[in-house]
C-alpha cells in the first residue's frame, strides 16, 4: 500500500477506534445484545442515510455524513467481533479484552486493502464517494441474503470479506471527504 494511503488509512482508523472506546466506556458492550442481521441493518441505515443525502442534495438532520461512515466502520467491526465472542455468552466484555481483536480485524482488513491495492492500482482515488456508497450498500444487500441463506454461498466470499470491503470502502470515502487529517 502507498505510504499516503497507509497514513491516511491509520489515522481514520485511529479515530474510529478512539470513538468506539470512548462509547464502549460510556455504553459498555451493549451492542453484543445484537444478532448480526440486526447490525447489518444498523449499517443500511446509516448507508442509506448517506445515500438520500447525496440524492437530495440536503439533509435535514445535523450528523454529518462522515459521521455515518465512521458509524459503517465500527459496525462492521462490532459485527466481526460477534463472529469472534460467537461461542462466548458473557455480554459485558472490558475494552481491554475486546482491543486486541479489534486490532486483529482492522490488520486483517488493511492486508485486504493492501492486496487489492496491488491488484487495482489504488483506483478507489478516482471513484466516487456516492459510487462507493452504492457498492456498500450491494455488499449490505449480499450480506443480507448470505444472512437469509443462514450463511450458505456456493461461489461467494463469506460474509465477513463483505464486512471487510465495507470497512474499506468507508474508509476511502472518509479519506476522500478529509476526515484523515
Amino acid at each position: 500500500m502507498e505510504n499516503q494511503t497507509s497514513n491516511e488509512y491509520n489515522q481514520v482508523i485511529s479515530r474510529c477506534k478512539e470513538l468506539f472506546r470512548k462509547k464502549t466506556l460510556d455504553y459498555g458492550t451493549a451492542w453484543r445484545i445484537l444478532r448480526l442481521p440486526s447490525i447489518t441493518d444498523q449499517i443500511f441505515i446509516k448507508a442509506q442515510r448517506i445515500r438520500s443525502i447525496q440524492e437530495k442534495g440536503l439533509q435535514k438532520v445535523g450528523d454529518p455524513v462522515v459521521d455515518e461512515f465512521v458509524g459503517i466502520i465500527n459496525y462492521c467491526i462490532i459485527a466481526l467481533l460477534q463472529i469472534s465472542f460467537k461461542d462466548d455468552s458473557l455480554m459485558e466484555i472490558p475494552f481491554e479484552i475486546i482491543e486486541p481483536k479489534y486490532d486483529q480485524w482492522v490488520n486483517d482488513t488493511r492486508a485486504l486493502l493492501e492486496n487489492k491495492n496491488h491488484d487495482y492500482g489504488e483506483a478507489w482515488r478516482e471513484m466516487r464517494v456516492s459510487s462507493m456508497t452504492d457498492i456498500i450498500l450491494m455488499k449490505l444487500l449480499r450480506v443480507k441474503q448470505i444472512e437469509d441463506n443462514e450463511g450458505q454461498t456456493l461461489v461467494s466470499e463469506g460474509i465477513e470479506a463483505n464486512y471487510q470491503d465495507m470497512i474499506n470502502y468507508a474508509v476511502f470515502c472518509l479519506i476522500k471527504l478529509g476526515y484523515h487529517d
